[in-house]
């Protein structure tokens, strides 16, 4: 059973403290240590023996009464004790403030840290250990230059004092130089092999950041083997369990990270990974309050990225842009090198896209291309970009530069296509077949309006036959290819017109819709859809998609250019019977009538 023993002033008498009995009440205690003037460092052996039961208002009191200036005055040429009590009060504040969730707060603790360190450093400027909590004082607060400076000072005079190392091993680390720091880490133990686990934790993140992930997976155990609660280790391990990507590897990291969460529930790591799955999950309440806890708890710029696209990614999937764009530009300033992390660059480009700042998305998505340059979506989306910039040939580039990345992909072919329509149409038609082909390949089903781009640039080309064959595949099954079939039929002097492929004996209706008589008389009877009505009432189907209605416009100007205006004035009055207000039709019919030199008819139509 510990025990401290206060001397009786001028007496031989002392006054035995039994370390874990101690009083509820400091005050008990303060008044022996006061009216014995016991030495300053029974203060601190009783003060620290408070904190470790978990009693911190006492730990304080005593603390800040040993640093009281009627303390000081009477101690006054007790220099090192003074220091370590105010040197303790300042790490007590350092702790406060990195763990606080409120910024005001934050601040103030960090403020009171600085003051007891700055007393310190008044009663020795020297002292290497005012020196060391000043360095991380300042890591705590993110200000790692001044902090490298202060630990530079201790190992200036000591290059093995390991407090110091440590110190500036985080520093190293945080500067991404980690072979520095590991070696840094590696000489803190050599010099005191007793080390607490967490300098093992240094070597083990080193050691990942080096690609020496076996290696740190054994620091990170031996860590746990030592201190079976130490938090960082067990996100550490989380995370490369949650890399193995299999379903086991990912249900052992999540009850690491889990663990983890219940042992500290202020480890930003730990509440950025929890974050990370509850948003797989959809539970973007669990999100954001993760997120913001993470955020108030650390002053780490690359953990506070992560933390800011956790809560931009969690708007940007509810469809709210503005705080998306928002949270993606606070993490792209905390880290500002993509090469480092680059999704929030992503994130915010497709913001942007969406809010129509084309020049910031695409400023963003270029950034994403210096790091992965065959990022197909990065690619696309410039491409996206500059047609909307009217800028072609950049996008014609980044298009044809996807097609090269992902073949398969019908879409950029598409994309190609409609880009080339106008001004390369050969081209134009290359794309569009090859979109049709590759959809074909996979099952999918060819868009309408792909077979009719493909039949109009046939058709623009004199390959008739080509177009009509395209035309036929978009229209698919539907009454217009009884009307073909009725065609074909009457203009065979071998067919008898009785039968459809499909075996309905209905031909002769569709025969004698053809009219036997010229152009000029069928165009005359544009008016009459007294035969879409007798089909009707004979069961058979008269029904025209509007989807469908340009290309069955576009097989009539075929069958046109092919003298059969008899079945294209069929397909103008059929669109025209589905849909009255479609001009074009009535255009055309005119000037079939105008072309058989019917002129009132023409006017008229």
């Amino acid at each position: 059973m510990a025990s401290v023993y206060i001397p009786v002033q001028n007496s031989e008498e002392e006054v035995r403290v039994s370390l874990d009995q101690l009083p509820r009440d400091a005050s008990d205690i303060l008044d022996i240590l006061k009216a014995e003037q016991a030495p300053l460092d029974l203060w601190l052996i009783i003060a620290r023996e408070y904190f470790k039961q978990g009693k911190i208002d006492q730990f304080r009191q005593i603390l800040e009464e040993g640093s009281s200036p009627e303390i000081d005055e009477y101690y006054a040429d007790v220099r090192y004790e003074r220091i370590a009590i105010l040197n303790a009060l300042g790490a007590y504040y350092s702790y406060l403030g990195k763990i606080e969730t409120k910024q005001r707060e934050k601040e103030e603790h960090f403020i009171m840290a600085t003051q007891y360190y700055n007393k310190a450093s008044r009663i020795d400027m020297h002292e290497p250990s005012t020196w060391v909590g000043k360095g991380q004082l300042l890591l705590a607060k993110g200000d790692i230059e001044q902090a490298f400076a202060a630990f530079k000072i201790v190992l200036d005079g000591d290059r093995d004092n390991v407090p110091a190392l440590l110190g500036q091993a985080c520093v190293q680390f945080s500067r991404g130089r980690y072979s520095d720091s590991l070696e840094l880490y590696k000489r803190a133990l050599q010099v005191y092999p007793e080390c607490p686990a967490a300098v093992r934790l240094g070597i083990g993140l080193c050691r990942y950041k080096l690609g020496q992930v076996e290696k740190a997976k054994q620091a990170f155990r031996r860590v746990l083997e030592l201190d079976p609660e130490n938090v960082e280790a067990l996100v550490a391990l989380a995370i490369l369990d949650l890399q193995n990507n299999d379903a086991s590897g990912i249900r052992r990291g999540m009850e690491k990270m889990q663990r983890a969460f219940e042992t500290y529930p202020y480890c930003a790591m730990a509440l950025n990974y929890l974050a990370n799955h509850f948003f797989f999950t959809g539970q973007h309440f669990l999100v954001e309050q993760l997120t913001e806890t993470a955020l108030a708890v650390t002053t780490h710029g690359p953990t506070k990225s992560h933390s800011y696209y956790n809560l931009a990614r969690s708007y940007h999937s509810k469809g709210d842009y503005e705080k998306a764009g928002m949270y993606y530009m606070a993490s792209v300033k905390e880290s500002n090198k993509p090469h480092e992390f680059v999704l929030p660059y992503y994130g915010l480009g497709q913001v942007q896209l969406k809010l129509g700042d084309l020049r910031s998305s695409q400023a963003n998505f270029e950034k994403v291309l210096e790091v992965y340059p065959e990022s197909y979506e990065t690619v696309k989306a410039l491409a996206h970009i500059y047609v909307q910039l009217g800028q072609t040939e950049k996008a014609q580039e980044y298009l044809k530069k996807a097609t090269k990345i992902d073949p398969r992909d019908p879409q950029a072919f598409l994309d190609i296509g409609e880009l080339l329509i106008s001004n390369d149409p050969a081209a134009a038609l290359e794309a569009f077949k090859t979109a049709r082909n590759l959809l074909k390949k996979s099952n999918e089903e060819v868009p309408i309006e792909l077979l009719n781009n493909i039949g109009v640039l046939h058709f623009e080309r004199g390959e008739f036959e080509l177009a009509a064959q395209s035309f036929k595949e978009a229209l698919g099954d539907g009454i217009w290819l009884k009307f073909l079939d009725a065609k074909g039929q009457s203009d065979d002097p071998t067919s008898e017109g009785h039968l459809y492929s499909n075996g309905e004996a209905r031909s002769d209706m569709f025969k004698s819709a053809q009219y036997p008589i010229n152009a000029s008389e069928s165009v005359q009877q544009y008016k009459d859809f007294q035969l879409f009505h007798r089909l009707e009432e004979q069961g058979i189907s008269v029904e025209l998609p509007w989807n469908k209605v340009s290309t069955l416009f576009n097989m009539a100007r075929l069958l046109e250019q092919l003298h059969d205006t008899e079945t294209a004035s069929i397909f103008y009055r059929l669109i025209l019977f589905k849909y009255p207000g479609y001009v074009d039709a009535y255009l055309r019919l005119a000037a079939i009538a105008k072309a058989r030199n019917n002129v009132q008819l023409s006017i008229e139509l």
